[in-house]
């Protein structure tokens, strides 16, 4: 079953909720001063059935006073078709002209214009109507569409209506079911025994029961505990499809209007969204920090529009703006949205979303970015958000939060924009070249500087130099794993062309302290008095000692006891000799065994305790591994 989505358009007492009545028997006017009144106050519902085409229309009725204009945005941002109503007696009205120019400003791209009370008119007065219509809707989106005469009380017409709604439906591009699941709420209420219930249309992606589910901006995680369409319960969900949404755990009071159900962790609530901005035909001249009203999906929020190109836009004008709002928001790329004048309220004009999470720039800085991110080529969109990423980089998973695309095309896109070399990829990461060459380079300049201050250590920790550059480990490693320059060894990283070379002096102090350990191999002198036997420094005696270590001359006991090589080999030979005799080794008998003091015979025995070759037992050792 295919699920589309039809909004009514027009003035008030037009006949919108009475002709809708008529399509599906279902009266939209649910609210009991609607009912008292005779008039739409709030957004309603119902739901038009096509079997033979397995078709079912949802119909969202709005309302059509000037003052309700805000609750028709609110019912007006997921519809793929509109009804325009007009009524036969009246001709076409203020609101008739400000819907139409709302569902051209939100890129609707079908529909069809009924004339309500066609029976209380003459045929030459609805002759004249139809032709005022034809005229009215030039130049727009219903252009060349359907106009049909109809009676809601007599019936006239409604049956071809009907025909004409299901011929227009079919040819209408499903709702992206491929994408993640969003559905701007638009009604929140309670049901005895169920709990918390919210509506609305879904948009995009698809959700089933027991699904964990978002609401944000509230930031709300909670569980989908029953899903209603049309009035049926139902399993699974998806775009296209009118929804009821029962919550598992959530109260009403912490939801409104506005707010939308989303896959978790996938979006992102903002305050700052970049557009590209035009103006209708009447609107008056609107100044760069004017305050508006800011409509996108079910949401309204006051924001101030910062304009880009100019510092005043007039009427059918264009530009790339900036709308700075006072709450957030759940917006997409590619997303449609409209603005309203605060005072007297009147529709200004809309546009497409291009970055609901933009990069800070000036205001009179170019605009090459946002004319890259109103184009059709996705590829291009994608290239500019990595690039705004900079050395931090992004993910697939946060550009498919970004953009309003299906989750397939956005892979594709990715995977060529990563084959022309723009884009490097590791995992789900994704680093623009420009950005991955910077940080290359500034990590190679951070090593040359450390080699040239310690040209006796083999490099810097891994670790430390990531803190400071404030890089993501994986993308640190995809980094390193991808340079020609730069050499990974353990916990280190050094610059391939990097070699230890002792200077002069350093060459005959590292042989005079390997004469010196030598002299007295098992009561060798201590760093701390090495350092007092030379004029050097603690650090500079600590960089030649771990020289000889890596060039296996010398062996590290301890922080203050070191051996030749050649005297723990001795050590080693000795022990092993021991153990072909005897079970357990003494500290008495291994100070003997190498003519040592307890000093020094302490720390060795701990040593081999530690790379596992004795066991100590009591006040003995056993050995553990022979010929080590």
């Amino acid at each position: 079953m295919r699920h589309i989505i039809l909004g009514t358009a027009g003035h008030i007492d037009h006949g919108k909720s009475t002709l809708v009545k008529a399509l599906t028997g279902i009266d939209p006017d649910r609210l009991k001063e609607e009912k008292e009144r005779g008039i739409t106050i709030d957004i309603g519902f119902a739901d038009l059935l096509f079997p033979d085409s397995g078709l079912t229309v949802g119909i969202v009725d709005v309302p059509g006073h000037e003052r309700l204009v805000r609750n028709m945005l609110a019912g007006a941002g997921g519809i793929d078709m509109v009804l325009l109503v007009i009524a036969a007696d009246e001709g076409i009205m203020p609101q008739s002209r400000e819907h139409l120019a709302i569902c051209n400003l939100l890129k609707i791209k079908s529909g069809l214009v009924a004339i309500t009370k066609a029976d209380m008119v003459d045929k030459e007065w609805l002759n004249l109507v139809q032709d005022e219509v034809s005229d009215f809707v030039r130049g727009t989106f219903l252009e060349g569409s359907p106009v049909i005469p109809v009676s809601a009380r007599t019936g006239i017409n409604i049956d071809i209506l009907k025909q004409e709604i299901n011929t227009l439906a079919l040819a209408v591009t499903p709702k992206p079911s491929g994408g993640l699941f969003r559905l701007p709420i638009d009604r929140v209420f309670t049901l005895k025994g169920f709990g918390t219930v919210i509506t609305g249309t879904a948009i995009s992606g698809s959700i089933a029961v027991d699904d964990p589910v978002e609401i944000l901006p509230a930031s709300i995680k909670t569980k989908v505990r029953g899903l209603h369409s049309h009035g049926q319960a139902i399993q699974k969900a998806s775009a296209g499809q009118r929804v009821a949404i029962n919550l598992q755990s959530v109260e009403k009071e912490d939801l409104c209007r506005g707010d939308v159900a989303v896959t978790p962790s996938r979006f992102f609530k903002t305050k700052i969204v970049n557009t590209y901005l035009e103006l209708l035909h009447n609107a008056p001249d609107i100044k760069t920090k004017s305050n508006v009203h800011f409509y996108s999906g079910t949401s309204e929020v006051v924001g101030r529009l910062i304009l880009f190109e100019k510092d005043t836009i007039k009427a059918s004008e264009q530009c790339y703006a900036q709308l700075r709002l006072q709450d957030p928001v759940v917006v997409m790329a590619g997303d449609r949205y409209i603005i309203r004048r605060l005072s007297p309220l009147e529709t200004l004009g809309g546009g497409l979303v291009l970055d609901p999470l933009p990069a800070k720039r000036k205001r009179k800085d170019g605009i090459e970015d946002l004319m890259r991110l109103n184009t059709e080529n996705l590829g291009d969109k994608l290239t500019v958000k990595i690039e705004q990423a900079g050395i931090r980089g992004t993910t697939i998973g946060k550009i498919q939060g970004w953009i309003n695309v299906e989750i397939p095309a956005i892979t594709v896109a990715v995977k060529n924009i990563v084959s022309s070399g723009i884009i490097l990829q590791h995992e789900d990461l994704l680093i623009h070249k420009t950005a991955f060459t910077f940080m290359h380079n500034k990590i190679a300049t951070m090593l040359q500087e450390f080699h040239k201050k310690n040209p006796l250590k083999p490099g810097l920790q891994k670790e430390e130099i990531r803190t400071l550059l404030s890089i993501e480990p994986r993308l640190f490693a995809f980094i390193l794993a991808q340079s020609d320059r730069i050499v990974v060894d353990k916990n280190l990283i050094r610059l391939k062309t990097f070699k230890i070379a002792l200077s002069v002096n350093e060459e005959e102090y590292s042989l005079k302290i390997i004469d010196l350990l030598n002299k007295t191999p098992f009561q060798p002198p201590t760093r701390e008095e090495l350092t007092g036997m030379f004029s050097l420094d603690a650090k500079k005696i600590g960089d030649i000692l771990n020289l000889l270590i890596r060039e296996n001359k010398v062996v590290r006991i301890s922080d203050s006891l070191y051996l030749t090589r050649e005297a723990f080999d001795t050590l080693l030979a000795s022990v092993s000799l021991f153990y072909s005799h005897k079970n357990e080794l003494t500290v008495a008998e291994f100070r003997d065994l190498l003519n040592t003091s307890r000093k020094y015979a302490l720390p060795l025995l701990e040593y081999l305790d530690t790379q596992k070759i004795t066991l100590r037992v009591g006040d003995a050792r056993k050995l553990i591994l022979r010929n080590k």
